[in-house]
């Protein structure tokens, strides 16, 4: 896709004619951090082209995240809220103490509010409450994992009683920490808001280990996903070298993208075959999967298999039915495949020893890691920057190595997956050398 094929264009609240309390340089070259305009702007598309040039409208470039000179609030006016919904990933502590450092520290913003257990902490039935924010009380939060605020999927539709507790409180921002579901509710309540004529920024923070937000480079959590997931198939590994036909076989995160287990795959040089939901195969047949497996204990005695849990899921699901973050549920395919492997070995009366490891929950409750960590500060006060200047209806993330600002309804348009065709899927298959289709073509 080329540039001119989105709408990168940033709503805003109104003008921006109250000035910084953050104070730096305008003068480029006087070693002092600028401020960012509303005219600086990076391309999407980093492809070259030979001959001219095409001309670039504004709507088809991105915005540049940070601190601006002027800002829409007054900050002394100023209550925020922050809330994180959906399942559990590493970092979301880091998000939330960066956003509370930098309201309270960089602009004067003091009354911060945690709304507890995702939306459903808005809804008055549920009577949760909410938690005060400050410096003191998040000041540590980065070293545990899970999240400060509690966590909850659902309730992100009940829009009207939502924006009913944001008056009530009194909200000028929300920061919604989630992913794609997260989102669109993050979408919903500011339609609620537009037709209420509020002035409310609704700033999204992108939270899916999965990494299957389009647009952005990556999310938060992905890389220490992938290095708790190292960590587990170095042990199957072991298990598996060290017995009588050893297989490891390791369920690893992955709805709808394989991301985790390829990335897994290529950091621990350990993994012969890969399965994730966007390459098809077969497990019988003479170019099945389990074939190949076979093939690879008579060589080399032992075999380590990484598979996301959205693999199978064609063949594996009867009924479609969804959590209530509308999320569909997935059968195991770690069980199943398990399951499958042990039978088809029993039936050829050769013996195997397998060692089944789902480290999924494990992962996600992890604290991130330094370099999760260090991207997770710059998202959070990324954020807070875009809320102080009024900017709403977006979504902060890195693309092309630059934190940006993107309208959430164009990253939520789809999931990114692992393109087959891709240099990612082809160094994959040279880590593992799985064959690069394991699909019967031409079975009757």
């Amino acid at each position: 896709m080329t540039d001119d094929s989105f709408d990168f264009t940033i709503e805003e609240l109104g003008k921006t004619s109250i000035e910084s309390p953050i104070v730096m340089s305008k003068i480029q070259g006087d070693k002092v951090a600028d401020y960012v305009t509303d005219d600086q702007f990076i391309r999407f598309s980093t492809s070259v082209v030979p001959g001219p040039q095409p001309q670039l409208e504004k709507s088809h470039v991105l915005e540049r995240a940070g601190p601006r000179e002027h800002i829409y609030f007054t900050p002394a006016h100023v209550h925020a809220g922050i809330v994180s919904c959906g399942g559990l990933c590493p970092g979301i502590n880091d998000v939330i103490r960066a956003v509370v450092r930098c309201l309270w520290y960089r602009y004067g913003v003091t009354r911060i509010s945690g709304i507890r257990y995702g939306y459903r902490g808005f809804l008055p039935e549920y009577q949760y409450g909410v938690k005060e924010l400050n410096p003191d009380n998040v000041d540590d939060i980065h070293k545990l994992g899970g999240t400060f605020l509690g966590s909850a999927r659902g309730g992100g539709r009940e829009v009207v009683k939502i924006v009913d507790a944001m008056e009530k409180l009194n909200l000028n921002v929300l920061f919604t920490i989630g992913g794609d579901g997260t989102q669109r509710g993050t979408m919903d309540i500011a339609g609620e808001i537009d037709k209420r004529q509020l002035k409310i920024a609704m700033i999204g923070i992108p939270k899916t280990v999965d990494n299957d937000f389009a647009l952005i480079d990556r999310s938060f959590g992905f890389n220490t996903a992938v290095s708790k997931a190292v960590e587990v198939v170095t042990a199957a590994h072991m298990e598996a070298s060290s017995a009588i036909n050893g297989i490891g076989l390791v369920k690893v995160m992955g709805r709808d993208s394989g991301f985790i287990a390829a990335h897994t795959a290529l950091a621990s040089h350990e993994v012969n075959f890969v399965l994730i939901p966007e390459v098809p195969f077969n497990l019988e047949g003479y170019n099945g999967f389990l074939h190949h497996l076979e093939e690879r204990l008579i060589k080399r005695k032992h075999a380590v298999i990484v598979v996301a849990e959205g693999a199978m899921q064609d063949l594996l699901l009867k009924e479609k039915k969804t959590d209530a973050g509308g999320n569909i549920k997935m059968a195991d395919v770690g069980t199943y495949l398990r399951d499958r492997i042990v039978s088809h070995f029993d039936e050829k009366k050769i013996e195997i020893n397998l060692k089944y490891i789902d480290p999924s929950y494990a992962i996600r409750s992890a604290p991130a890691n330094p370099d999760d960590s260090i991207y997770c500060e710059r998202l959070g006060n990324a954020a807070a920057h875009a809320a102080m200047a009024g900017k709403t209806k977006l979504i902060i993330g890195l693309v092309n190595n630059e934190f940006v600002h993107l309208p959430i309804n164009m990253v939520i348009s789809h999931r990114n997956k692992v393109d087959p065709e891709s240099s990612l899927w082809r160094d994959t298959l040279d880590a593992t050398h799985q064959p690069a289709m394991m699909v019967n073509r031409f079975s009757g």
